[in-house]
């Protein structure tokens, strides 16, 4: 679950999050897939934890080196 912290003048309803009140300066669990959609609101919501899989760092892209032949002599 990510999180974000309301940042309007007075309570709100979140039907979301199960119709719960949000008071101004609240920080609340959201989940992850709809994280972008509160953050985006940036006059209303503000970031506080993104989602585990935006923190991960990329995969580093991994080669393989080519083996060589040895040659029996």
């Amino acid at each position: 679950m990510a999180r974000v912290r309301y940042i309007g003048p007075e309570p709100v309803t979140v039907p979301e999050l199960g119709g719960r009140i949000i008071q101004p300066d609240e920080m609340v669990e959201v989940p992850d897939e709809r994280y972008e959609g509160y953050v985006c609101q940036a006059a209303t919501w503000e970031p506080v934890e993104e989602p585990k899989d935006e923190i991960t760092a990329p995969a580093a892209k991994k080669t393989t080196a080519a083996k060589s032949a040895v040659k029996e002599i």
